[in-house]
Parts: structure tokens; sequence; C-alpha cells
């Protein structure tokens, strides 16, 4: 049966908790409760899985998301296949010396399936590049990865066809052995791993010929990964349980996808906010203009009003970037650059000078510019 204690009251601790904060209420409970701490007392034990299942709930962060959102039955179909994520589990010295220490007393590796179970695979890491319009809209990529997977010549057990593995002999398939020690806590028990069959409970007497008693191989594996709208470079999405298989049949590790956005020619992000300078003739800005302006969803007519400025920004509501959280979209931002001619035909020199003499403005008269002066130093 799943719990029905809230995990937040189970630690002591509010829903507006930090990380910190749920560590250090898992800590002392841990020590209150732990079995070490309390030999042969059941009710103890029971309550330090209980606060060991809400430590491992709460500390990540897509599991809490989950149970705030919808409690227990938020969490099910988060386990390994199983309708209750919660069935079986144990906890156990692991779970307490990563909360005291940020480490497993069993090494690298990863998490075991169970305290006699084959190690969980290691976490495994790839690049992806996107386009501007795949990040700000979202898109169905696909990745190429070399990584262990099952074997599926033994199954994954890393014994030859027509063989098993054997219960080790000097743990008793147990896949650790223990000390014993004094603490300031009492009798503390140190686990490590079985030296014999390396903390896998079993031995192989005849190991399969195609993953020499790995239980894996390496093989390139293609995954589709569903990229949310609003990303941008340094995001990381997790893709749970698609990383390398765990030797002997243990469970696999995470792949983490690292996102790279190629920049696009026309418009560069600020947050959800996309920006576009917009150059304009000095006519159509000083006359004014309706243009068909091209926005990543498509063309919008921009109007500019006579006598825009330079620098002069025009916002397009909502047809930015989404962000990552929910459906709102950040605005385009148009900025105005207005473009003065550098080089006039006769004509129209002509026409800015009758122009500027109806405005009463001062300019130089014909032939005083450098163009002019430069001709005359070569006469």
């Amino acid at each position: 049966m799943p719990p029905t204690e809230d995990f937040y009251e189970l630690l002591g601790v509010s829903r507006r908790a930090t990380d910190e904060e749920i560590k250090r209420a898992y800590r002392k409970a841990a020590r209150e409760l732990h079995p070490d701490a309390n030999p042969g007392d059941a009710a103890a034990e029971e309550r330090f899985k209980l606060v060991t299942l809400a430590y491992e709930t709460l500390r990540d962060p897509e599991r809490r998301r989950r149970y705030d959102a919808f409690g227990i039955d938020g969490l099910r179909g988060t386990g390994a296949g199983a309708a209750d994520p919660f069935a079986g589990f144990t906890g156990g010295l692991g779970d307490l010396f990563e909360a005291f220490f940020g480490g497993s007393p069993f090494g690298g590796g990863g998490r075991r399936t169970g305290p006699s179970g084959p190690p969980r695979g290691a976490d495994a890491e790839v690049a992806l590049a996107l386009d501007f319009e795949e990040a700000v809209f979202g898109a169905d990529k696909e990745v190429t990865v070399r990584t262990p997977v099952a074997c599926a010549t033994c199954g994954a057990t890393g014994a030859a066809p027509g063989t098993s593995p054997t219960t080790c002999g000097q743990c008793g398939g147990a896949g650790e052995v223990r000390t014993v020690r004094q603490s300031i806590l009492g009798q503390m028990v140190t686990a490590r791993p079985c030296p014999r069959c390396g903390g896998a409970g079993r031995q192989i007497a005849s190991p399969c010929p195609a993953c020499r008693g790995e239980g894996r191989v390496t093989q390139p594996r293609t995954f589709t990964v569903p990229v949310p709208a609003g990303v941008d470079t340094g995001n990381t999405l997790r893709l749970e349980g698609r990383g390398p298989a765990g030797p002997r049949g243990g469970l696999p590790g995470d792949l983490y996808v690292h996102l790279e956005v190629r920049p696009h020619e026309r418009f560069a992000r600020q947050g959800t906010d996309l920006v576009h300078e917009l150059h304009l003739p000095v006519t159509a800005a000083a006359l004014g203009a309706r243009l068909d302006f091209e926005t990543l969803d498509g063309p919008e007519v921009l109007v500019v009003p006579p006598g825009s400025q330079s620098g002069r920004v025009f916002r397009l509501r909502g047809r930015g970037v989404p962000h990552l959280e929910s459906h709102r979209r950040g605005d385009l931002l148009v900025q105005l650059v207005v473009d003065t001619p550098t080089e006039l035909t006769p004509a129209q020199d002509r026409l800015l000078r009758e122009l500027a003499a109806e405005r009463g403005e001062a300019v130089d008269p014909p032939g005083t510019g450098l163009l002019s002066k430069i001709r005359s130093a070569f006469k």
C-alpha cells in the first residue's frame, strides 16, 4: 500500500522548504529512526522507510513537482514499470549515507536496484544542435548515442546460454559485507561491496561469450527527444532511463541532452523577447510607411508613423519566445535605424537643398563638401 501521510509532515518541513532544509530534516529523522540505532524496533524501521521515501521524492525536482500537483497519484508510473512506484521500497544505508555525506557507501555507478541487485547504469550526455525556430516553437529531434544495452544473447544475466549465475558464497547474495563499529550514535554498520562478486551478489562460472559476463554490449541507439518550446543554449533535457544499461541486468541510467541553438539571421534573443533592427530610409522615416514585416509566425503589417527617429522601438506583443513554464510568449521588439543617404545624384542633391531651404535649415553650399575639396586638390 502506498503511504497516506503527507511527505512534508513526515519530514517536519513546509511545502516551501529548500533542498538544504529537506536534507537537514532527513538527517535528524534518520539519526533517530535508523534500524542500527533501534535494533529490533519494527515500528522505527517502518518509520525510517517512510521518511527515506519522503526524502527521495522531495529531493528530486520532477518527482516533487508531480507530488505537489497530484499527491501520491502523480508519482504512479515513475517506477520501474510498477503500478505502485512504492511497492517493495525498503530504504537503506545508501540513502542515509547519501544524505549525510553526499555519496553512496557502494561507490560510483549509481544506486542499486536492491540490496543484492546489480548496480544501476551510469548516466550519459549528448549534445543536440537546434535551429532557432525549433528552439522557439519546440520540435521532436532524434539523437544517436553509442551506449551499453542489455545483451540479447544471455538476456542480460552475463552467463553463457544454458547456464545461470550462482549465489556468491562470501556475501550470501547480499552483494555487500558489513562491519560494526561504535560511534557517538551507538553501533554503526559500515557496508562495502563484496570483494568476491564485486557487489553483484552472484558469481558467473561460464561468462557469456557475446558480452564477456557483463550482461550488456555497446551499440548505437537512436532516441526521439521531445524539445519543449522556449528552450535556449545551455538548457539540458533529462531522458530518464535512456542512458547506459547497468551490468548484469541493472537498471539503465539517464541520458542528459545539452542543447545548443543556432543563431538566426534576422532576430536576436533577449530572454523571451526577440529583437530585430529595422533599417529604413530617411524619407520613409520622415513621411511614414506601412511595411509587410516577416515575423516567425508569418507576415504582419508594421506601421511607421511620420517623423519616426532612430532608436524608436515597435513592440509586437506575443510574437516572441514562449515561457518554458507557461503558455505565455514574449514580445518581438523592432528597433528602428534611420539610414542617411551617402551618395546623391545631382537631382537628389538639388531636391534636398530645396527641402532644406523650405525648412530654413542651413547646409553647406554646393562644391564645399569633402569630395569637392579632394577634387580641387588635384586640379
